[in-house]
């Protein structure tokens, strides 16, 4: 079972970083104000700041930074910004020396889906999977995503449960949550942040891809063995996809639906998770059950 970070007390510290892509000041200020209003103190880091043409500063700078975090004994908690690209520019040169010995949380999804497959492949330490700042409601304004991570980081995270898909595989699953961003987590095969899925639940969402790309990364996934050995897979939502002057002919979850059909355990699609409008919290590392009927479906932390 992986190591799960301490779950947040009001006066605890955040500090906002960036390991991808850049933001504006205002997203920066916006998000501070809301976690202030939590209850928490709220660090900026260098990255938050910086420019330099797609990213938060060049890979030192937001290598400096994210070690900055991850080395300060005073933060209990890394946010990151926003997602975009950049985070395995850095990866290789981030020290975990300190983190390992006063785990914290690192927060956030899509490309950040690296930096928490790596500390849970290599350290075994938990992160959480929830909404970003660049997302965020104007303050004071909220929303059912802000809402979850607030809840989230206090400890509070709510069963998901929805109702049954017609291509849902029902059945009973347990095991440890992995996954995130399924072209990142296909980008990182061969590597030291590869995941290891055996005997766990996988969770694939994904963003702004071709029709034809998802099954390629399926096919990939499956071909690297990372699909026949689960307890369970759980598919969020896959947005803003794009098909070719010749459709590809079939829908996301139909194309996934196919890479699977010959396995025996459950499958949940559905799930309110990932690029979306509600972006429920998950913790990767964490014990999931999911349980999937005709009728209805819920995937739980238990542990």
């Amino acid at each position: 079972m992986a190591i799960i970070p301490k779950y947040l007390q009001p006066g605890d510290t955040i500090a906002l970083a960036s390991s991808a892509k850049k933001v504006d000041f205002q997203i920066v200020e916006n998000a501070r104000k809301h976690f202030e209003s939590w209850g928490f103190q709220v660090i900026v880091g260098e990255s938050a700041m910086a420019s330099e043409h797609q990213f938060a500063g060049d890979d030192e700078l937001r290598t400096k930074d994210f070690q900055t975090q991850l080395d300060n004994p005073n933060v209990n908690t890394i946010i990151c910004l926003r997602g975009g690209y950049g985070s395995v520019r850095i990866i290789e040169y981030l020290d975990f020396s300190e983190f390992v010995k006063h785990p914290k949380w690192i927060v956030g999804y899509s490309d950040v889906t690296v930096i928490q497959n790596h500390i849970l492949k290599n350290y075994n330490i938990a992160s959480l999977h929830a909404e970003m700042p660049l997302k965020f409601p104007d303050f004071p304004n909220t929303n059912d995503s802000l809402g979850a991570l607030k809840n989230a980081l206090f400890g509070r995270i709510d069963p998901i449960r929805i109702q049954s898909n017609s291509l849902n595989k029902m059945g009973s699953a347990k095991g440890e949550l992995v996954g995130g961003n399924l072209a990142i987590l296909c980008s990182l095969l061969g590597s030291s942040s590869e995941m290891d899925t055996r005997g766990k639940i996988l969770f694939l969402e994904d963003v702004g891809e071709y029709l034809y790309a998802i099954d390629r990364m399926m096919m990939t996934l499956k071909r690297a063995g990372k699909l026949d050995q689960l307890a369970g897979l759980a598919i969020g939502q896959f947005t803003d996809l794009k098909d070719n002057d010749i459709p590809f002919g079939k829908t996301v979850y139909e194309i996934i639906a196919e890479h699977v059909a010959t396995y025996d355990y459950p499958v949940l699609f559905d799930v309110p998770t990932g690029h979306c409008e509600i972006n429920k919290p998950l913790v990767f590392g964490g014990v999931y059950t999911m349980e999937i009927t005709e009728e209805s479906a819920t995937l739980n932390i238990v542990v």
